[in-house]
């Protein structure tokens, strides 16, 4: 994926959950932010963001957020791209668990949730898709902020097999860095608890990892799976 028309800034503030104020060219200004989470161990005043001039008028944010400086390397934090991702690795095979799967619709409704995907290899599969920027030491851990609705959405999907469906969730992992993925039991044990249950009904749990490379444009470009980790919670 290459996102073109970067603009650089620096992290100054983070007023609430999805507004950052931020310096460009020694002006402060707004940008949206499309992550609810934390991010605490990203967003370090005076670290370098990558913005997007929104587009349309109407806001008063005047960018859109795309990633943040991690030591030598760069960190996607835009939710706004992760079906885009999800799908460019589904449909060119990197994916070896949906090997055969096509996509027959995106925002498919099911139970009280809107979930990322309809699949179908002749057999329908429901697939939801999340980000994670949290990487300690190699482990790469979600959520980094208690998630009901993710909570919701993995129990979905273990309900979706009753009515004959295959149930996938798959986590993209921004860290090249990363090699374990794991449910993030100390942040949210009911989420922790609700993916090691679906798991146990037959829910698949895939990882991928990927870069973000900044040469003038945004190039998000995939790694490949990571292990996943699902202790059971007492």
């Amino acid at each position: 994926m290459k996102i073109d028309n970067i603009i650089c800034g620096v992290y100054i503030d983070r007023p609430n959950r999805f507004t950052m104020v931020v310096d460009v060219d020694g002006e402060k200004k707004l940008a949206h932010l499309r992550d609810p989470g934390r991010l605490k161990e990203l967003l370090i005043p005076g670290r370098e963001v990558l913005l997007k001039k929104a587009d349309g008028g109407g806001r008063k944010t005047e960018f859109d957020v795309i990633a943040v400086r991690r030591c030598h390397g760069w960190v996607l934090i835009n939710s706004g791209f992760h079906s885009d991702l999800a799908a460019e690795i589904i449909n060119s095979g990197l994916v070896e668990e949906l090997e055969g799967f096509r996509i027959e619709r995106r925002e498919f409704s099911f139970g009280e949730s809107r979930l990322d995907f309809l699949l179908s290899n002749g057999k329908p599969m429901l697939l939801e898709v999340k980000g994670c920027t949290l990487v300690v030491d190699g482990l790469a851990l979600f959520p980094d902020a208690p998630t009901e609705r993710g909570r919701r959405h993995v129990m979905e999907l273990a309900d979706a097999l009753d009515d004959g469906y295959m149930g996938a969730v798959l986590f993209l992992v921004f860290g090249e860095d990363a090699r374990v993925f794991s449910p993030n039991v100390d942040m949210d044990p009911d989420f922790a608890s609700a993916l090691r249950e679906a798991y146990e009904r037959g829910v698949m749990v895939m990882a991928y990892s990927f870069r973000t490379i900044y040469d003038g444009s945004v190039r998000v470009e995939p790694l490949g799976r990571i292990r996943v980790e699902i202790p059971k919670i007492q």
